[in-house]
């Protein structure tokens, strides 16, 4: 018996070592594969008899055998690519994918995508990439409040990344960010007789037949800023927020300012009286917004008003401030208005179904979204309140906000700070990048970056006990565990790294190390078979 079992252990040994150069063979094979992860084989011994000996029952082995073949699943080295679809991962985790024909899901460290015709974003199997859709309302919202954005918010499950159109649709601005330093040493340039806070107002003149003529003359304000926003076909339109200083009374400084848009583009209509007004051609046509600032000893911004028509039907003109009521506070905390560009019907009110309105952040926003004075409209502020100015207090003194970014009353000349709006005209697609939080945005002809996915990661408690499937992807086994889906650099998974491709992690020098003694084992194993033979061969002829 022990000649024959040092032969079938001897073969044992060939057929372990020869499986091992397979793994071998495999690894230097796949040495320039993308995101490859290279294998181990382990042996063990088999099992063992007992057999007599002079001290006993002892064990005599009877061979090897494949323990098991693991993955290195260590980080691989990146190369640079040209395209900004091919992904790496820093760290642990997997892009998942779809097979969106057998619907399968599968995970692959090999992030070379590209867009098919119909705007999937697949690997070279043609499996779609895996990811959320940004929730672009709530973005927007969050950046018309100046929220600071520590992540990009998504909206429903998982599904296939697609740009299922290249362009990019108008959106009409709802948000416009005004800031600048108001100079406390401009003097005042507009003055009324009745309405000292709303000066400005009484000297806007616009003549419908002199369509060029300025509605108010530059030695009116002491200050303004234009900017463009865009209606809901994307059509650009002129915003001025003029602003005027009426007094400095008890170390407190007041404004006034107004919102105006070129006249002829005001596309309101009222009912005066069962008339139809069309604002266009009204001598205040093209006023959106008045209201009044305060500001502290320090020169920061305390508190506003805001006034705004808010009924479709009047029985004096519009011109009158009677008419002029406060302005509504959007959720956000913000005064809004509305210009009505397109004429749209029942568009020309704020509170209306089909308004499509704008709200000013000049550096401070409400608590919620009612007023605390008691002056409703804006003949109700006179001059008894520059001396007692408590209905300029249009905002809840106990609740309003002070943003970071604030209109200011600055001894500095008087200078824009930041304005923004989150309007824009109809674009196409030019580009695309993917950030290191896995976020795929889009540059479209028009100047905007949209943030369109956000790339899925996915993890498991054993990496080692996945299924390898072959073409760089592996499939979940109940070794593996449970897929954890999650954002890349959040928890344990690592970075995506956008024109980079992890390479193989095969190492070439320890593949030749294994090679040789891989080779070796199997000669020696070889040399078991032949010499057992040999002896099995003498005893053989023993018989002569």
């Amino acid at each position: 018996m022990g000649l024959s079992t040092s032969m079938w252990s001897g073969v044992t040994g060939l057929l372990a070592h020869g499986d091992k150069m397979g793994v071998i063979g495999n690894n230097l094979a796949n040495v320039n594969t993308v995101g490859y992860k290279s294998a181990r084989m382990d042996f063990e011994d088999l099992v063992y008899t007992n057999i007599g000996t002079a001290t006993g029952t002892q064990q005599l082995g009877q061979g090897v055998r494949v323990e098991g073949i693991l993955s290195d699943f260590t980080q691989g080295g990146f190369e640079t690519s040209n395209e900004t679809t091919d992904m790496a991962i820093s760290g642990m985790g997997f892009f998942t994918v779809r097979d969106r024909v057998n619907l399968s899901t599968h995970y692959t460290r090999a992030g070379n995508f590209r867009f098919d015709r119909d705007g999937f974003l697949v690997d070279p199997h043609n499996f779609a990439l895996q990811g959320w859709q940004v929730d672009a309302a709530s973005l927007r919202a969050a950046r018309a409040t100046g929220a600071v954005i520590n992540q990009v918010p998504i909206k429903g499950s998982v599904t296939d990344v697609r740009l299922d159109t290249l362009a990019l649709a108008a959106q009409n601005t709802n948000a416009v960010s005004l800031v600048s330093n108001l100079d406390p040493r401009t003097a005042s340039k507009s003055s009324s007789t009745t309405n000292p806070f709303f000066s400005l107002y009484q000297n806007y003149n616009y003549n419908p037949l002199r369509p060029d003529d300025p509605p108010l003359a530059d030695t009116s304000f002491g200050f303004q800023n234009t900017l463009k926003v865009y209606d809901q076909r994307g059509g650009a339109h002129d915003l001025t927020v003029y602003f005027d200083k009426v007094s400095d009374v008890g170390g407190r400084e007041y404004w006034e300012y107004m919102v105006t848009t070129t006249p002829g583009q005001d596309g309101r209509v009222f009912d005066v009286n069962g008339n139809t007004v069309n604002m266009a051609s009204n001598s205040k046509g093209g006023v959106l917004m008045l209201g009044t600032l305060v500001f502290d000893d320090s020169g920061g911004l305390q508190n506003m008003t805001a006034y705004t028509l808010n009924a479709n039907s009047y029985t004096t003109s519009v011109s009158n401030l009677g008419n002029w009521s406060q302005a509504r506070i959007s959720s956000s905390g913000y005064p809004v208005f509305t210009a009505n560009y397109r004429s749209v019907s029942g568009g020309s009110i704020t509170t209306a179904s089909n308004s499509v309105s704008m709200s000013l952040n000049l550096g401070i926003r409400n608590g919620n979204t009612t007023w605390a004075s008691t002056a409703t409209t804006a003949d109700m502020i006179g001059f008894a309140h520059l001396t007692d100015p408590a209905e300029l207090q249009g905002f809840d003194t106990d609740t309003l906000t002070i943003n970071n970014l604030q209109t200011t009353n600055y001894e500095a000349a008087s200078s824009t700070l930041f304005v923004s709006q989150d309007g824009y005209p109809p674009g196409t697609l030019q580009s695309v990048s993917v950030s290191a939080d896995g976020v795929l945005t889009g540059r479209y002809s028009n100047g905007q970056v949209q943030e369109l996915y956000v790339v899925a990661l996915t993890d498991f408690a054993s990496p080692w006990g996945l299924k390898r499937d072959g073409g760089n992807l592996f499939s979940q086994t109940r070794e593996s565990g449970d897929a954890l889906v999650g954002r890349a650099n959040t928890g344990r998974l690592g970075a995506v790294a956008s024109n980079s491709l992890e390479t193989s992690n095969v190492d070439m020098a320890r593949e030749m190390v294994q090679m040789i003694q891989t080779q070796r084992g199997f000669q020696a194993n070889s040399k078991v078979i032949t010499t057992a033979d040999t002896m099995l061969s003498e005893v053989i002829q023993l018989k002569r």
